[in-house]
């Protein structure tokens, strides 16, 4: 019995939309992860770009549950001294309305070069609106 190796570029692209309105955050994340990943087609291959694409809409009314809209805090540094920086998810969300759900779903993927080329298939909008109609998404219930 011979091993199957698929090459990236021949593996078939299937588009995806998410809507995340009311959904908890995390399930959204992990479900989108694992279909960048590929987890869901027989030829998955942990070391290669197989997934699928993932477009996401209503991504700034996703929920959270045990009023963690007040208590989840995002950290990041500024590279100064004394440049740590933290801010809320309600702050973040009115600011930047995809920033929680893109943190989170690159928090699941590989951290290094196969998980940005990953995070690039995931197309978040805030609204109900998105531009890739012509690709013919599928729904992905989460």
């Amino acid at each position: 019995m011979e091993t199957i190796f698929v090459k990236e570029y021949e593996q078939p692209r299937t588009w995806y939309v998410i809507d995340a309105e009311g959904k908890p955050l995390g399930r959204v994340a992990a479900k989108a992860a694992a279909v960048l990943r590929g987890k869901n087609k027989v030829t998955y291959a942990k070391n290669q770009n197989m997934g699928d694409y993932v477009v996401i809409i209503n991504a700034e009314k996703v929920a959270l549950t045990g009023g963690k809209e007040k208590k989840k805090i995002y950290y990041h540094h500024t590279g100064f001294v004394g440049g740590l920086r933290a801010q809320t998810f309600e702050k973040l969300v009115e600011k930047h309305p995809t920033d929680p759900l893109k943190k989170a779903i690159a928090g699941m993927l590989p951290h290094g070069r196969l998980g940005r080329a990953l995070l690039d298939n995931a197309k978040i909008y805030a609204g109900a609106e998105h531009p890739h109609a012509a690709q013919n998404p599928k729904p992905l219930e989460v």
